[in-house]
Formats: structure tokens, sequence, C-alpha cells
């Protein structure tokens, strides 16, 4: 059944080859100056740095650039953001590349007026953000996060040795994105096959909760099958533009709180890879893969029907002769098997851990989780197997 919900998502997508054009459209609903916010030299490699600063210039805006955003945005980078959306009154936040780049944008945001210290006020004691905030919009080039359509933003504080995520409310989601799917064919195929374990991982988060049949879970069923089918063509053909427009809107509804709506939702995987992340810098959805079996195998048993029905919608198992529990357990061995053709790690020492780090990420990680609360314990043990 589905439990009451309210859904609003205020953020304006626009889809396809041509999506650009849209753009000198929506800066008229903004002030005169924009912050282009971007990772280091891809845009500027496929074309499109050149394309958005003569639009920006038709459109008389005064342009500031943060460049060098990296895979995992710290909160150094916020900072510097925020100072210069202080310095030059900034009214809109453009960020263009992937998710991190999204994320960044995001932060600096809700923090670039925030009183005090903002990663302790908004990302660690979840604050409510009382300050102004700068409107985001984004223009998409890889693919994974879902950012470009929800209010989410992680940022990464060296310091502290912190991977922290936080949820805002949808006055900080883009209020507008442009996600054009030719702009995703440079992506090397680990990034891209990162981002797709990302995607899965969103969807495998929220379906792996509850005991409840409903839409939800079939809408998320859909989306896993299209990504898996999806991505096996783009390995082959990375400028197939079918499977890369399909694989750009999967990510999008995996995360824009459609496939969570009616359930209780998991995330520790996620909460994992967040410490993983601060200590080895690691790609994100890479992270994700290399916890996922280990971490399914620990807990399918107190979710087992769904496991079950995993098994059997998206990976075909054959249920002849089998127990609950074999099928289950055949279902994580496929999509392990998925994962191997894809090129994605499974392992977490090939992303720099040490196990001299496991304790320490164990000890730091946010403890939840849905059919099992784990334990301090629980999450060592789960670093130690996937090792």
């Amino acid at each position: 059944m589905l439990y009451d919900f309210t859904y609003y998502n205020p953020t304006r997508i626009h889809f396809g080859k041509d999506s650009l054009a849209q753009l000198k459209g929506e800066l008229v609903n903004f002030g005169e100056t924009v912050l282009l916010v971007y990772g280091r030299n891809s845009i500027k490699k496929i074309g499109l740095y050149d394309q958005l600063i003569a639009i920006l210039n038709e459109s008389g805006k005064k342009v500031v650039e943060l460049p060098g955003v990296m895979s995992n945005p710290t909160y150094e980078k916020v900072l510097e953001g925020g100072k210069l959306v202080r310095d030059n009154k900034v009214d809109l936040i453009l960020a263009v590349g992937g998710g991190s780049v999204i994320d960044c944008a995001k932060a600096i945001s809700v923090s670039a007026y925030c009183e005090g210290d903002a990663f302790t006020r908004y990302w660690m004691n979840f604050e409510p953000v009382n300050n102004e905030i700068i409107p985001v919009a984004s223009v998409l080039t890889m693919v994974g996060t879902g950012s470009e359509m929800n209010g989410g933003s992680v940022v990464t504080n060296e310091e502290l040795k912190i991977k922290a995520g936080r949820v805002y409310g949808p006055e900080v989601n883009p209020k507008f994105s442009i996600l054009n799917p030719e702009y995703t064919y440079s992506v090397p195929q680990y990034q891209m096959v990162s981002g797709v374990f990302d995607i899965m991982s969103h969807l495998m988060e929220q379906y792996f909760s509850g005991e409840d049949n409903n839409t939800t879970d079939y809408v998320i069923e859909g989306l896993l099958r299209c990504v898996i089918d999806n991505v096996r063509v783009a390995i082959k053909n990375p400028e197939d533009y079918e499977a890369r427009s399909n694989i750009m809107w999967s990510a999008t509804l995996a995360l824009n709180t459609v496939t969570g709506l009616s359930k209780t939702q998991d995330w520790e995987v996620h909460m994992i890879e967040h410490q993983l992340g601060a200590y080895t810098d690691c790609a994100h959805g890479m992270g994700l893969a290399a916890i996922s079996l280990p971490y399914y195998r620990s807990i399918y048993s107190y979710g087992l029907d769904k496991f079950v029905r995993f098994a059997t919608e998206i990976w075909h198992v054959s249920t002849e002769g089998r127990t609950k529990d074999e099928i289950a357990l055949e279902g994580i061995t496929q999509l392990e098997l998925f994962m191997k053709e894809c090129g994605m790690v499974t392992s977490i020492r090939e992303l720099g851990a040490t196990k001299e780090m496991l304790p320490k990420i164990a000890d730091s990680t946010v403890l939840g989780g849905g059919y099992k609360k784990l334990s301090k314990e629980d999450v060592l043990e789960i670093l130690e197997r996937c090792y």
C-alpha cells in the first residue's frame, strides 16, 4: 500500500540535444552577476565553456568563475566560493558538470551568508538555514547523483575527515537544469560506470526497505532494468544517444524523491561510503559498489521477500527447486556478475583503503539501516569483508 505523502519538486528540466537553447530565456529571471562553477578542463575540451560564456555575455551578465571543483567537493572549496559570492554580490550560481560540481554549488548557496561555521551548523547539526540562499541552476555533463533535481549536497571536511550529506528543502533545488546527453559522451568509462552504480545504489537504498508492495517498487524495478540494459549498450558505444539519454533521465528520476515516496528507505551503504570517501577520496559510485555486496549479503535475511523479488524481477532468477534464501543470494550474485562485467570495483583495497583505516571509518560512520540497524562492529565487519 501507499502511505500518505506530499510531493513537490520545483526544478524545471530542459532535456535533449537543443536544451542549451533554453538558457538565455532562463537567465532573464535572475540578476546581473553569475558565478560559474565547474571542474577542471572537461567543459573546455568539449566546447561547452565557450558556448556558455557567449550566452552569458549576450544576456548581459557579469561572470565570476570558480573552476577546479574536485570529485569529492571540499568544504575549503565551498568557502572559496562563498567569498566570491559575497565579494561580487552574486545573483545566480550556475553549476556546470556532474553531481560534485552541483553539490558544491548548493553548498555555496546555503553557506555564503551563514553566520558561524556552516559545516558544523548545516552538515553536522542539521540546523535550519536561516540566512540568504543564492539560487542555483545546473548544466549536467556527468550523470549519477541526481543532484540536478534535488536539494541534497555532500561535502568533505578534510580537516575533520568527515564526508557529510544534507538534504535541504526545495528552496535549495536547482531552479532549472539543462540535460543534454551528448555532453556525457566524453566521460571516461570508469567514471561513467561509477555514475551508473551510483544510480543503481540510489534505487536499491530506497527499494530494500519495508515489506510493502506499492507503485514506487514497480517504478524502481523499471528504472533498474533500464539502467542495466542501457549501460551495456553505452559501454560498447559511448556515443549511443538512446542509451545515454535513458541513463541520464533514469539518474534524475532515481533521486528527485519520486522513487522514495511511501518508502522507509535505508541509505546505510551511502553512510559507510561517505566515510570511506573521506579517507580515500575515491569515486563515489565505485565506493558504493565495493560496499554493497557484503552489506546486502549481511542483511538480506532481514528483508528476505524483497531480496527474492529483486532476484526474480531484475535478474530473472529461477525459483524452481530453490529456497527463498538461495533465490535471494543468487540475485546478489547476479548483481556481482553484472558489476564485474561493467568493470566496477568490488574491493575497497582497490580504492586506496588500508586495514589501518577500517576501524576509523567504522567509528565515524553514521549508523542507521533499513531491515537491520547496524552497530559500529557490524560496519567494521562489512568493511573487512569488502577489503
